[in-house]
């Protein structure tokens, strides 16, 4: 097995999951690269038990609207899944299809969407498309309970083509009036008012009476369109492929300029997308296909460190690391909201645009809590995956300070860093002088040192990229 393979393996795993311990990434390797993406896209492991979860954290059954603490139950799927991809894709829909629980105000259908997009996420786009416009968080979200055909609401008409699908430029005002009027009486059930323990749940409900049925002419086709129609059309157009190609590659592949400036700002890699956006069409937008294409494609294994992390990756990633939060850990709730403080509120996107993503996570006060919140996981040496960590260096023999760097360095990704950074690592490690691994006071001491070596490496600048 070459360090290659172990680099290529950590980088498809950062991006197809949340990273992961050196024990997977060799078992991984073993396996193959191309293995590994099918085992990803098609994952045989069981789900999260999550009446198991309820066992032991009632409280997420019916969180209602308890001050952020609704994300806590994706928290434990984000931090147990055995299915990392599955897991990764509903992240990236909930970027895409961004709906909040600050108008939402019921956590309970954010978490029902959550899980339409890990069942459908890497199906077919359409199906997806068409289950969201049917969603009761999104009718909510986007007004659409509130569009009538006598009093036509054009929000998530305007978002179905702006954010959802085609992107801006690519149609016109009547467009977005005639799109529109064929999703009117789409609409959920009345709601019953709270009981003690939060809402009772929604449910899509189409109106015959209140819909439209008379003749639009939508992105040059005229017909009696109904929501299904118009969905069909807007797939057709190359516009739609290539608009969710860019979001796939800025997702996964690397830093694309906020989506609002892709009207006149092209890709970073024209051909990419298009190979991206081919597939999709040809596949008649098949995700799974299509991320099979991304992740064996080079410009993919090229693409290493060339996105920042978002909150949830660094959280979800260094917890996944150093190990000891697993399922039934206490403190779940807690574990929930630490994206928030970083600047990503989970189920509570700042707007239907969702989080503007690469430099623009960053600021002194969100660099911050990254920092501070790696370094206490990583310092935690009593911590299973920096036990491992441990243990790894001592058979290794590392007892001078560049042994000791380069194999943290390795073991925590493997990490590129500059080499001023590396030399500085060096530099600290050196004022201690070597390590020992041969008594316990001398593994005790070597222990410690490991533990601070590790903080100073998670505060680089190069540990929040992936």
């Amino acid at each position: 097995m070459s360090e290659n393979d172990i680099a290529l393996m950590g980088h498809l795993m950062r991006r197809a999951g949340f990273g992961a311990t050196r024990e997977e990434l060799e078992a991984r390797a073993a396996k193959g690269y191309e293995a590994t993406v099918e085992e990803l896209l098609n994952p045989e492991e069981a789900s999260v038990d999550y009446l198991d979860l309820q066992r032991y954290h009632g409280w997420t059954w019916k969180p209602g609207t308890v001050q952020g603490m609704g994300a806590a139950e994706w928290m434990h799927s984000l931090i147990n899944s055995k299915r990392p991809l599955e897991e990764k894709m509903t992240l990236f829909w909930h970027q895409v299809f961004a709906t909040g629980v600050s108008k939402v105000d019921h956590y309970d259908e954010l978490n029902d969407q959550i899980i339409l997009f890990r069942e459908k996420g890497m199906g077919n786009y359409k199906k997806l498309l068409l289950a969201m416009a049917q969603d009761p968080a999104m009718l909510y979200w986007l007004d659409n309970n509130e569009n009538h055909k006598d009093a036509v609401n054009e929000n998530w008409g305007r978002e179905l083509l702006e954010l959802f699908s085609m992107g801006v430029g690519n149609y016109t005002e009547v467009d977005v009036r005639e799109c529109s009027r064929a999703f009117t009486g789409w609409t959920i059930t009345p709601k019953l008012a709270r009981f003690p323990m939060g809402r009772f749940d929604w449910f899509f409900e189409y109106r015959d009476e209140d819909h439209d049925d008379t003749e639009k002419t939508f992105l040059g086709e005229t017909g009696n369109f109904d929501g299904e129609d118009i969905i069909d059309i807007v797939c057709r157009q190359p516009a739609t492929a290539e608009f969710i190609a860019r979001h796939l590659y800025n997702f996964f592949v690397a830093d694309e300029p906020q989506v609002p400036a892709w009207a006149v700002t092209p890709p970073n890699d024209q051909d990419a997308i298009e190979l991206l956006a081919d597939t999709l069409l040809e596949s008649d937008y098949d995700i799974r296909a299509t991320l099979r294409v991304l992740f064996n494609s080079d410009f993919f294994k090229n693409a290493r460190f060339a996105r920042l992390k978002s909150p949830t990756e660094v959280v979800v990633g260094t917890l996944r690391l150093v190990g000891g939060a697993e399922f039934p850990a206490p403190g779940l709730g807690d574990l929930s909201r630490q994206p928030c403080y970083m600047g990503q509120d989970l189920l509570n996107p700042p707007s239907v645009e969702g989080w503007h993503t690469g430099a623009e996570w960053i600021n002194s006060g969100s660099l911050m809590r990254r920092v501070n919140f790696t370094a206490d996981l990583v310092g935690d040496t009593q911590r299973p995956g920096i036990q491992d960590m441990i243990r790894r260096l001592k058979e290794r023999g590392a007892t001078t300070p560049e042994q000791l760097v380069d194999g943290c360095l390795d073991l925590l990704g493997p990490l590129e860093v500059a080499d001023e950074s590396r030399k500085e690592l060096v530099g600290f490690v050196s004022e201690s002088g070597d390590v020992a691994w041969d008594t316990g006071e001398n593994i005790a001491a070597a222990t410690g040192r490991v533990g601070e070596l590790l903080q100073l490496i998670v505060s680089l600048r190069e540990y929040q990229y992936a």
